[in-house]
């Protein structure tokens, strides 16, 4: 069975807090008719702290997309190759044990994707696939996961390595002046986060069962507007409701499987905004805490898109992880309106760590 290992996590090393956030919105759209109410949306969403690529003043500039996404290309190759090398360390694994790469975001284009660049410039083996997923946003990190299962379903010896770089910062668009798009640049974050999945061994959630569901028509709920300047983030209001329908479909996941989803042992999930897992909770029947390191994600990281299930994950992992076949779900939601799901245990590789090391052969 494929588990999905430790991940590893890297931010970038400008910080803008919520106040230096607010602060911004009142300076920068002071004659704006619904400023009060962008200011309380903002303040609402629970992010004390967000990580950018760029000093705040290079932020707010918009030299154009083509300087915009070769930003987004140089910091990924000088970023990226350092989370890598940790994940595949989490994994006791080397490049050259890498079938697979998932390389998923949503806010920057390449072509060749980095996948290409990555297998060069690491020395993966020449022969590693390569699957990057573009246009499915926040819920590309369970995605990337499931395919990364599927991939080991068919080929059972197989590893696949993740990796999810989202700057979000670099989508900014100055002149976007609706009320969602004010509240967004309170929201999102910048962030990388690499994880393996083994297809023997290793530590972490062994998955047992994925799946994908689809809201029918909300595919212009959260949306990109691809125009001369850039990607323009499309938020429609209806989407801070949709767990009322991605909730049952989590439920209905789990029953085949002869599992309860409001009884399992623990709970990755996207933390799109505060009331996502409020409304979690309430469809779900769990106390507010269940949730506790997809809120500690958005209040340190804010909403880091494709790789907040990871960041989750990992604070999960820095908690000690869990009890040996503790049951659990991971669930990316993005744009469609789309949830990627997955089922899991717990497993520690004890086995494995039994086995004695053989002693060298005396001369």
């Amino acid at each position: 069975m494929a588990t999905l290992c430790r991940p590893a996590i890297a931010v970038p090393e400008h910080v803008i807090t919520r106040e230096q956030t607010l602060d911004l919105a009142r300076t920068l759209h002071a004659d704006h008719p619904q400023l009060e109410l962008a200011l309380r949306l903002i303040g609402n969403t629970g992010v004390q702290t967000r990580h950018l690529v760029q000093p705040i003043e290079d932020t707010l500039k918009h030299p154009g997309f083509t300087v915009r996404n070769a930003r987004y290309e140089r910091e990924a190759k000088a970023r990226v190759p350092a989370v890598v090398r940790r994940a595949l360390d989490h994994a006791e694994l080397t490049t050259r044990d890498i079938d697979l790469i998932v390389y998923v975001s949503c806010t920057g284009f390449m072509m060749p994707s980095m996948t290409a660049w990555l297998i060069n410039t690491m020395r993966f083996r020449n022969e590693t696939r390569q699957l990057p997923i573009a246009q499915l946003g926040c819920a590309a990190g369970g995605a990337a996961i499931n395919r990364a299962h599927d991939f080991c379903l068919a080929y059972p010896e197989a590893n696949v390595l993740i990796v999810a770089c989202e700057f979000c910062s670099l989508l900014y668009q100055p002149t976007d002046l609706g009320v969602g798009n004010l509240l967004s640049n309170g929201l999102f974050g910048d962030a990388i986060a690499c994880a393996v999945v083994r297809g023997e061994g290793g530590t972490g959630v062994r998955i047992e069962r994925n799946g994908s569901h689809l809201v029918p028509d909300t595919e212009e709920w959260i949306s990109y507007g691809v125009r001369d300047t850039g990607f323009h983030f499309i938020l429609d209001k209806r989407v801070p409701g949709t767990m009322a329908m991605l909730a049952p479909a989590m439920r209905d996941m789990a029953e085949p499987h002869q599992w309860d989803v409001s009884e399992l042992d623990f709970y990755i999930v996207h933390a799109g905004g505060p009331r996502i897992l409020d409304d979690l909770s309430h469809y779900l029947g769990l106390a507010p805490e269940t949730f506790r390191y997809s809120r500690e994600t958005l209040t340190e990281r804010g909403n880091i898109a494709s790789a907040v299930i990871f960041d989750a994950l990992e604070r999960l992992f820095q908690d000690g992880g869990a009890d040996d076949s503790a049951r659990g779900i991971i669930a990316g939601f993005g744009p469609g309106i789309t949830a990627e799901i997955a089922l899991g245990t717990w497993t520690s590789d004890r086995e494995r760590e039994r086995v004695p090391v053989p002693m060298p052969l005396s001369a």
